[in-house]
Parts: structure tokens; C-alpha cells; sequence
């Protein structure tokens, strides 16, 4: 989860999946950030927007832990799916075009190069048209 308005899209799927399959769901994030105050911060914002997540997916019934790592994005989510034995990961992608996609979109396309379970991506319902 990357704690912008995309994160509510995949919600929406995961807690259906999460439904359907009994499943746990782990929320999880990384504070990608180059200073102490610049990581206090993060951290902050982001324990708050994953609790307010989390509660939501509880009041249905589903079991969630929120996870938080430190660091380089996709280093950190690799690590992350090596140590654990999770089913599957699920992002919602932010919907660039090429110039974005260069500069934001390495993070799922590191994952579906380097992962060996499923790697659900769905893009966000509040992504640019393709027209747009």
C-alpha cells in the first residue's frame, strides 16, 4: 500500500477475495524516506491511514496485520515476500502513461520479473483514462 487514494481500490478487491477464501490480509508499507524528520513523519501519516484501513477490513470479519518496513520499495517488498509464505500480493497501479510509467511504475514491474506467486495488479478507478 502506498497510502494514496489508489490503496481503496485494491481494498475493495482484497476484501472480497479475503471473504470468499477465509484468508488473512497483511497490509503492508514502506517508508521510502531520506531523512529522520522525512521518516518520522512518514511513518506517522502511514500507521494512521493503515489503522483506518485495517479497521474496516476487521468490522467485516477479516483477520489483518499491518506491516511496515524501512527503505528502497521494491528491495523491501522482495525481502518481505522471500521471508513470509504469502499466497499472493495485490497492488493498485496508479495508471501512467510512459513518462510515468518510468518514473513510478517500477515497483510492480520489479515484482512481476522477480516473484514467483501470483501478482494480482489492478488499476486504480481513480487513474487517468487512457484518453485523458
Amino acid at each position: 500500500m502506498d497510502c494514496s487514494p489508489v490503496d481503496n481500490t485494491i481494498i475493495a478487491h482484497i476484501s472480497k477475495l479475503a471473504k470468499q477464501n477465509d484468508a488473512e490480509v497483511f497490509l503492508f508499507h514502506v517508508i521510502h524516506a531520506h531523512t529522520l524528520g522525512q521518516k518520522r513523519a512518514l511513518s506517522e501519516k502511514a500507521k494512521k491511514y493503515l489503522a483506518a484501513h485495517r479497521a474496516t477490513l476487521e468490522s467485516t470479519g477479516i483477520t489483518v496485520h499491518v506491516v511496515f518496513r524501512s527503505g528502497e520499495p521494491e528491495e523491501e517488498i522482495l525481502e518481505e515476500i522471500e521471508e513470509n509464505d504469502y499466497d499472493l500480493v495485490a497492488m493498485a497501479t496508479h495508471g501512467h502513461h510512459f513518462l510515468g510509467d518510468i518514473l513510478f511504475g517500477s515497483v510492480s514491474d520489479k515484482l512481476k520479473h522477480s516473484i514467483t506467486i501470483p501478482l494480482l495488479l489492478i488499476r486504480s478507478q481513480k487513474a487517468p483514462s487512457a484518453q485523458g
